[in-house]
């Protein structure tokens, strides 16, 4: 594996970054303690800054993984700072993802950042880099979800544990929409070193739509139901069942007004 330079100042967290952090750690303090008036909003705050920071380390993990491998520039790019301003497209990076989240509570896979693959020598290597950003929702859902899967919920306020639910949703969704076998998603990249020159050629005018493909087939009633069956039979088997799914989101979209199940079991 190619060991890779970069400036310090390359490498410098972002201000933008820590100010992400410090939003999500001070809103699931508030959501932890029932500090905030309307607990709604805190969990609001709470999950999309925590849904901010995973996709700015979905795409570290992309920039990461190129730099050992041989990519060299994604340094200079300010990729490893985990400035989300850096991305080569911060409107499908950050932007359409949130609003997804707000729309429709599914978590959109987000935007680029830019790779020399020309720089970058075996297949592996190239399959990894695709890998690697999806496999931190994975490690994000996994955290997520740890409280529910090993049991350790006494002490953990409703409302906190509805937020963990529904953020682990929005992982789990963006870790499977992004390992798609489809162009333009990482999970079509994993697979594209390994095929032919001609089917490479063949495929590559459909990438830019594959994203609007997938949500096209989302919006089939029967496609929907069964990937959401299979959302609910994941998240399930983590021990997050539905009423945790559901209260979550009805919490983070505090504007429709109180579910009255909800509100009494809270």
């Amino acid at each position: 594996m190619t060991t890779a330079t970069t400036r310090h100042g390359d490498r410098r967290v972002s201000p933008v970054f820590v100010g992400i952090l410090a939003v999500t750690a001070v809103t699931g303090w508030a959501t932890w303690t029932g500090f905030a008036e309307q607990p709604g909003i805190a969990v609001f705050l709470f999950v999309t800054a925590a849904w901010i920071v995973s996709l700015c380390l979905h795409e570290y993990a992309h920039a990461r993984t190129a730099l050992h491998s041989g990519d060299i520039s994604v340094g200079a790019k300010g990729y490893l700072t985990l400035n989300p301003l850096k991305y080569t497209h911060a409107l499908l990076s950050i932007v359409l993802p949130v609003l997804f989240v707000i729309m429709g509570g599914i978590g959109l896979p987000g935007g680029a950042v830019f790779i020399e693959r020309d720089r970058i020598k075996g297949r592996w290597r190239h399959s990894l880099i695709s890998a690697a950003g999806p496999l931190t929702n994975v490690l994000f859902a996994a955290v997520c979800t740890a409280p529910f899967w090993l049991h350790a919920l006494d002490g953990v306020p409703r409302d906190f544990r509805y937020a963990l639910a529904f953020l682990a949703l929005l992982q789990v969704t963006a870790a499977i929409l992004n390992f798609l076998p489809v162009p333009g998603l990482d999970g079509y990249g994993v697979l594209e070193p390994w095929l032919s020159y001609k089917v490479k050629r063949q495929v590559e005018p459909f990438a830019p739509f594959g994203l609007l493909f997938v949500f096209a087939l989302l919006w089939v009633p029967s496609v929907n139901t069964v990937f959401f069956d299979m959302i609910d039979a994941i998240l399930r088997a983590l021990g997050i069942d539905v009423l945790d799914q559901a209260c979550g989101q009805e919490l983070y979209r505090f504007w429709q007004g109180t579910n009255e199940y909800c509100a009494v079991i809270r």
